[in-house]
């Protein structure tokens, strides 16, 4: 054990956490985050506290006090931990356990499957003694309808709404997996690979598997078409044949899906939460991380060769984007109960993000295409002109007022080049977009020539609003006009003033006044 200084957030001051050697300094702060006050917090200790929440008092018994030992060791081990809800005993909600499955993966690049089968049915065998000791604690979760009206994806087919008087399915709690490229990586895939999918298709599907363990026959899911993992085809073949039983009184629910940021996460040394990839080969110290290592290992490479390859302008490890993010999304949703929300694979972020920290410049051809827009704003007239890349995406933008002064064309001109220069380092047109679009100055009016636009607030916010038509496909609505603002009524001032000089009713004109002179 080792004893540092950490706080879980940089304002706060530091505290004496006391963990595991090897473990890292992220751990420490999340274990700062978790503890309650601002004292001195120690790993044993805390731990001790939700072991013995799920050992003692009600639950206590023969089902759930053998596996006192089996919860620490898989937490000292780093291959499971407690939500941080059940962490702080708050059983009004939903329990659950987090599993690292990076931890699962052996030194010969194996994995350990016989170990994840024993873990997961401890983990699921203490959910079900969880739900059934403390029920009456729990506030009741309601089934929400679906607003959009379609049906969730599920490993099964819907069971009916129960009848009156009949109760619905107890759920237990939820097993949720994380750190799903780092397993890979040791297993020796990548992410964005057809072997990498198929392999994280048979772990999750493997877990699956035995938390639905107990609840009859219909409840099991069907394994997938292969396996390139050694030895998981048949551990998952046993399995389904001893759960895949009638029974009178099935066991309760136990749902798996993928985890969501946290300390839980970060205590466990997680690289990529849930089935994310991992986005930096590098981690926060700056050293390589560990999926990093594992790579260059199984690839045959040391890390003075990486180095040497990567100088020589050799790619040695493709970082994944959105798209292979997408693709892992698309194969392991129907292999968990509880799917999250699909990734966004319209923009790829990862090559947005290292083209700015590394300045690296993407030139525009000399030879390119794009459009000319011709148009006018409030009687000015403006070109709009466009470049493009051989992919369509948009890298060089023009405007040229023909009618203005020296000092406005210049000025229009080198916002035109300083945004070209943004976008070509690989600046989201977004932000250009929410930055200039519906500014408002002189010339503004009603827009000719361009049916993007009917009215414009300037110049810059007809020029990026049809960027966003053309490039975006979002046409932005017009902004309010000028002289329909006017008409409103004042904010300050809700009563009309009255139009004839008398408040009694007569509406007979006021009677002009002229100038007396007074000698």
């Amino acid at each position: 054990m080792r004893t540092t200084e950490a706080a879980a957030d940089p304002d706060d001051t530091p505290r004496s956490v006391t963990l595991p050697a090897d473990w890292d300094d992220t751990a420490a702060e999340a274990l700062a985050r978790l503890a309650p006050g601002h004292g001195p917090a120690s790993l044993p200790e805390e731990a001790a506290h939700w072991i013995d929440d799920l050992c003692t008092g009600e639950c206590s018994g023969p089902v759930v006090r053998p596996v006192a030992r089996a919860l620490s060791c898989l937490l000292l081990m780093r291959q499971a931990a407690p939500t941080r809800d059940l962490w702080h005993g708050h059983h009004d909600r939903r329990p659950g356990f987090v599993v690292n499955l990076a931890a699962f993966v052996e030194a010969d690049n194996s994995f350990m499957a016989r170990d994840f089968v024993a873990a997961l049915r401890l983990l699921a065998r203490v959910l079900r003694v969880i739900a059934q000791q403390k029920r009456h604690m729990c506030n009741g979760e309601l089934p929400l309808p679906d607003p959009t009206g379609q049906a969730a994806t599920h490993l099964r087919a819907v069971p009916p709404a129960p009848q009156p008087g009949q109760e619905r399915p107890v759920i237990a709690g939820s097993v949720l997996l994380t750190n799903l490229d780092a397993c890979l990586a040791g297993l020796g895939f990548d992410y964005d690979s057809e072997a990498g999918r198929d392999a994280a298709c048979s772990i999750v599907a493997l877990a699956t598997l035995v938390a639905h363990a107990g609840e009859g026959a219909d409840a099991m899911p069907l394994p997938p078409v292969r396996s390139i993992l050694p030895g998981v085809s048949q551990i998952a073949r046993s399995v389904w044949q001893e759960a895949a039983v009638e029974t009178d009184q099935p066991a309760a629910r136990v749902e798996t899906g993928f985890s969501t940021p946290g300390p839980i996460d970060a205590l466990l040394g997680v690289e990529a939460c849930g089935l994310a990839p991992v986005f930096s080969p590098l981690r926060a110290d700056g050293r390589l991380a560990t999926s990093t290592l594992a790579r260059l290992a199984c690839r045959g490479l040391t890390l003075e060769a990486a180095f040497a390859a990567t100088l020589a302008g050799e790619n040695v490890l493709a970082l994944p984007g959105a798209a292979s993010h997408q693709a892992m999304h698309r194969a392991l949703s129907g292999f968990v109960d509880r799917a999250p929300p699909r990734p966004d694979a319209t923009r790829d972020v990862l090559a947005t993000r290292a083209g700015l920290e590394r300045g690296v410049r993407r030139p525009l051809p000399a030879r390119h295409g794009g459009f000319t827009q011709k148009a006018s704003v409030g009687g000015h007239r403006l070109f709009l002109r466009t470049g493009e890349y051989a992919d369509g995406a948009l890298g060089e933008i023009s405007l040229t007022p023909t009618r203005e002064s020296p000092m406005v064309r210049g000025l229009m001109d080198t916002l035109g080049q300083a945004v070209s220069i943004g976008l070509q380092y690989g600046a989201p047109l977004e932000s250009y977009v929410e930055a200039f679009a519906y500014t408002q100055f002189g010339p503004a009016g009603t827009v000719e020539g361009d049916p993007v636009a009917s009215y414009a607030t300037s110049m810059l916010d007809y020029a990026f609003r049809a960027l966003s038509d053309a490039y975006l496909g979002r046409r932005l609505p017009d902004a309010p006009h000028e002289d329909m603002m006017a008409d409103s009524p004042a904010p300050m001032l809700p009563l009309d003033l009255p139009r004839s000089g008398n408040d009694d009713g007569d509406d007979t004109p006021p009677r002009r006044r002229g100038l007396r002179l007074v000698g």
